[in-house]
């Protein structure tokens, strides 16, 4: 489906130079956080970008890029199956991850969720040295798979994943109650189960209770520190040797 033109967008950094790492440090690392609708990713999302550094991290939430709906009427836009693999531009996500951890600039699409459509707004994103992408099929995409160095699953019970969403979609998306439990049962549940829940098998570390387990993100946070002092090193020795 054509993109659309962007017409604003945001700058939270500067580009560097092409493969450039910011700071003169080694590569990129891209973290991967999956789970089920609700589970938590954001807030898990949060708290390493807390430990490590919101000027290091930038975090990318797989939601933006689903398909721009535009051509179809709203009554036929709000019955479309939205926790499909299909439903998101998956092509373009790969292609803007590559490009961020190759140093370049991206535009993420800034996506209206009450009217199911993108908006022609932008985000602008440039200069990370950690990225996180966050969505719930993100593992099951082998595209995206391949490019993360980090996959992680956060695992949530199904009822408080329903409670959350119950909130999140009444309060911020202006969704009714009988709508947010009839989109539940006849898309969000079942496609957990064929597609988000099988990705688990993916995953490097699963976390129990997300943002609220705080020796798994300690974990994380570890591991995310001991890659980029990897990467530092290598990065130095083949300057040393050219």
């Amino acid at each position: 489906m054509p993109r659309r033109a962007a017409v604003g967008e945001e700058s939270p950094g500067a580009a560097p130079a092409p493969g450039s790492p910011p700071g003169g440090e080694g590569r990129r690392v891209l973290i991967g956080v999956a789970g089920g609708s609700a589970s938590g990713k954001t807030l898990v999302a949060q708290r390493v970008t807390e430990q490590l550094g919101s000027r290091k991290v930038v975090i990318i939430k797989q939601d933006s890029y689903y398909r721009d709906l535009e051509d179809l009427p709203i009554g036929e836009r709000s019955r479309q199956n939205f926790d499909h693999p299909d439903a998101f531009d998956r092509e373009l996500l790969a292609e803007h991850l590559r490009l961020l951890l190759e140093g370049g600039a991206i535009r993420v699409p800034v996506y209206d969720f009450k009217r199911h459509l993108r908006t022609r707004r932008t985000r602008r994103v440039a200069g990370c040295q950690i990225i996180i992408i966050e969505g719930i099929l993100i593992l099951d995409d082998p595209l995206l798979r391949a490019l993360m160095d980090i996959k992680v699953y956060i695992d949530t019970d199904a009822d408080i994943r329903l409670l959350r969403r119950i909130q999140r979609d009444v309060t911020e998306r202006g969704r009714t109650l009988e709508s947010v439990i009839a989109q539940y049962e006849s898309t969000v549940r079942p496609m957990h189960m064929q597609f988000v829940e099988p990705s688990k098998r993916y995953a490097d570390v699963i976390i129990p209770e997300g943002g609220h387990n705080t020796v798994a993100i300690d974990l994380l946070v570890t591991k995310i520190r001991a890659l980029l002092a990897a990467h530092a090193r290598e990065t130095r020795r083949r300057g040393k040797g050219r």
